[in-house]
């Protein structure tokens, strides 16, 4: 298979603007990319086709009008082998905890500490590959939960946990490697659950996470979880905090992500109104926010 990479020039100044424009747009894809030795940076992906990048050329025109002026687009021919060594530089194992997050191609010679879980990861143009600060935040947050409940309870069996906007199911599948049963992740766009069973394949969890299509209303539907992420975006956490708050069981945690820092305290305001009496907390890492909300029992 061969596709196109595409690379559009973009002012080092206007890296933080045109990521957070493009972040609000829910436009996922492009990077953005900066390289401090030459004070150079720019927009990059891989796309199917020609035509495929060109389309997304210019739909980040659209979506950064008024924000930042971009380059001229460059897209050459990429042969399958060549981004796939791309992305290796970029995503590296990391860890939180007890949890471990490995690329493929890093497994085998990957040391795994006794006792600990590990979730393989298999990078695609669309999807996440917990290498995000929004999915970090929300790693870390559920580990930690996990620690909790384990000190408490001695298992996480019997504890639900949902994964609303699933994406590539990263989060869905950390929980059942933590010990999390059962787990449940939706997500509106049919691909992305598509992706996201073919990720439970790769780590041997096929059937141990009920991957669904669904938005914040059907997904959420006569649900109750003791452990309810959204990495979404903060306008859609925001719109549905009602529902998103109900579907959380007494003594239960809700975590936010997907949220820049500087739309945190909008977005704490909103859930305080909605869930009072509950516990709020939040972090920030990078650009990025979370909000984590502990429901009384």
């Amino acid at each position: 298979m061969s596709l196109v990479e595409a690379r559009i020039p973009i002012s080092v100044s206007a890296t933080e603007a045109i990521e957070n424009a493009l972040a609000e747009a829910e436009n996922a894809d492009w990077g953005v990319f900066e390289d401090k030795p030459t004070a150079s940076a720019w927009l990059g992906s891989y796309f199917p086709d020609e035509a495929a990048a060109k389309a997304a050329v210019e739909r980040a025109r659209r979506d950064l009008r008024g924000v930042a002026k971009i380059g001229e687009p460059e897209i050459r021919p990429m042969p399958d082998a060549d981004w796939r060594e791309s992305y290796k530089a970029h995503f590296k194992p990391w860890h939180f905890g007890r949890m471990h997050w490995v690329p493929v191609w890093e497994r085998d010679s990957y040391a795994l500490p006794a006792g600990d879980a590990l979730v393989q990861l298999d990078p695609g143009m669309a999807f996440g590959t917990g290498n995000h600060e929004t999915t970090r935040l929300c790693c870390e947050r559920m580990v930690a939960y996990a620690e909790q409940q384990r000190v408490a309870r001695g298992s996480l069996a019997g504890l639900r946990v949902v994964d609303a906007g699933c994406g590539s199911g990263i989060l869905a599948i950390s929980a059942v490697k933590l010990g999390f049963s059962p787990v449940a992740g939706f997500d509106n766009d049919p691909e992305a659950v598509a992706v996201s069973r073919e990720n439970a394949a790769l780590n041997g969890v096929t059937g141990q996470v009920d991957f669904f299509v669904g938005n914040l209303i059907t997904g959420l539907q006569g649900r109750q979880a003791d452990l309810l992420m959204a990495n979404i975006l903060a306008n859609v956490l925001r719109e549905f905090a009602r529902e998103l708050v109900a579907a959380v069981a007494p003594g239960g945690w809700l975590v936010l992500s997907g949220i820049l820092a500087t739309e945190i305290e909008a977005v704490r305001r909103d859930f305080a109104t909605v869930a009072p009496g509950w516990e709020l907390e939040t972090r920030t890492m990078g650009e990025w926010a979370d909000l984590k909300l502990v429901r009384p029992q």
